[in-house]
């Protein structure tokens, strides 16, 4: 890891570059993934990989086609000066482009072992942003005052005093010896396992090429080159499937939440309940129907987290403090919408509409919700004026929303300020599913 300016890279359609990257090869045996992983890494060359130094994907994926694919070329060109492969480890002398893997990844596990020398540091990047950090963490390697002697394996290009940046203990194996990571990633958490010590909880990996935006939704793997000989064995990855996705996000903090839907019947609600039906434990809006449905019980802060199924062109919301009466996007403190952003009906919205806004107000960043028929998990957490919005592990809003001033055509939005009322739906005539509804009461802000 760089101290200041950390390096990453970004995929960019790219076939036939790579072959192999290296000259010099000693054969081993093939590596053995485990159940259901793949190996990222042959244990003979470099099929699969490309070299890429610090630059913004950004500005990569900005390119025209058959520029991006000559600067990788001279990338992939220099890594070969630099990476070699003996006895199936991949091997680099500590300088020269990264290792990154062609193939793009969303959500994943991966494994990895990795064995380095003193005063060297490195770094994993996930999605092409920086990183899972690697230090000597020895007094002797001179990085204490970077935090090295916390140990290795924390975000530590997230934000100083953000969660994740510190690992949780210091899990280093002596030099010599292989340290062995289990990475977990779910949107834009982060977990993060050294030698078998969990030193990252589900922290967010925050976006170091725009602190505004949200990671992408997919991006490749890069085994930073820093200082010093490093060496890397039995890479595999699995790709975590949507509900596998949901649920290692639903057991996060789970003791804290509580059901506010019993999967059985409308106990606790009120309101529009004839518009609505529970079938296969969710709750469903009638087709044609509509209106609000809502908690029994007020809520003043809280963070409310459920998954929602939308049918083609869906559309319905998430009433954040209604008062009991009234039209949600009005009324309520807002309505988060839940919508089809992909249908051609759609297609010419006020950005303030489409899936994840706080309706009329603050637009979501679009782009991360999953296809049609699949179960999306959201997170909405209400503290005073602000609201945060979380899709599928992906933080795509944030904000106050005493402080909007323009609104949806110019109509203003008398709820927004309300600091208590109850927590609903607000249907729109399709049949948009939700299950796993629970609550959270909330005295300080979550982290």
């Amino acid at each position: 890891m760089k101290p200041v300016q950390p390096r990453s890279g970004f995929l960019a359609a790219i076939v036939g570059l790579v072959g192999s990257l290296v000259g010099t090869t000693c054969f081993a045996a093939e590596p053995q993934p485990p159940q259901g992983f793949k190996a990222l890494f042959n244990g003979k060359d470099l099929i699969g990989w490309h070299g890429m130094p610090h630059f913004d994907p950004y500005k990569l994926k900005a390119m025209p086609p058959e520029q991006r694919q000559a600067q990788i070329a001279q990338w992939t060109e220099d890594a070969r000066k630099h990476w070699r492969i003996e006895n199936g480890e991949l091997v680099n002398d500590g300088q020269g482009a990264y290792l990154t893997t062609d193939a793009e990844f969303g959500d994943f596990e991966l494994l990895l072992e990795y064995k380095t020398v003193p005063k060297a540091d490195s770094g994993i990047y996930l999605r092409n942003t920086p990183q899972v950090q690697i230090w000597d963490t020895t007094e002797a390697g001179g990085k204490w005052k970077l935090g090295a002697d916390k140990g290795s394996g924390g975000l530590w290009n997230n934000s100083p005093g953000a969660p994740g940046k510190d690992p949780l203990v210091l899990a280093d194996k002596p030099f010599g010896q292989w340290n062995a990571f289990r990475i977990i990633m779910v949107g834009e958490r982060v977990t993060v396992y050294l030698n078998g010590q969990l030193v990252v909880d589900h922290a967010r990996l925050e976006n170091f090429w725009n602190r505004k935006l949200p990671l992408p939704k997919t991006g490749s793997i890069q085994l930073q080159t820093h200082g010093g000989e490093i060496r890397w064995r039995n890479l595999f990855l699995r790709e975590i499937p949507p509900s596998e996705a949901n649920e290692i996000l639903r057991r996060h903090q789970a003791s804290q939440y509580v059901d506010i839907f019993n999967g059985k019947d409308f106990t606790g609600w009120t309101g529009a309940l004839e518009n609505y039906a529970i079938q296969d434990n969710a709750i469903v809006c009638r087709p044609q129907k509509g209106g609000v449905i809502f908690t029994q019980e007020e809520f003043a802060d809280f963070a409310v987290r459920l998954e929602y199924r939308l049918p083609p062109g869906g559309n319905n919301g998430l009433a954040i403090r209604y008062p009991g009466k009234g039209q949600a996007s009005q009324v309520a403190m807002c309505e988060v919408q839940i919508l089809d952003d992909n249908a051609p009906k759609h297609a010419k919205l006020d950005p303030r509409q489409y899936n994840g806004s706080a309706y009329g107000m603050i637009a979501a960043v679009r782009g991360y919700d999953r296809p049609i028929g699949e179960w999306n998990f959201m997170e909405v957490t209400a503290i005073g004026h602000t609201l945060r919005v979380e899709l599928n592990g992906t933080r795509i809003l944030e904000g106050d929303l005493s402080q909007v001033t323009e609104f949806k055509d110019k109509t203003p939005h008398p709820g927004k300020d309300r600091l208590r009322g109850y927590f609903g739906f607000a249907g729109h005539g399709d049949p948009v599913a939700f299950r796993h509804i629970q609550i959270r009461r909330l005295e300080t802000k979550p982290k």
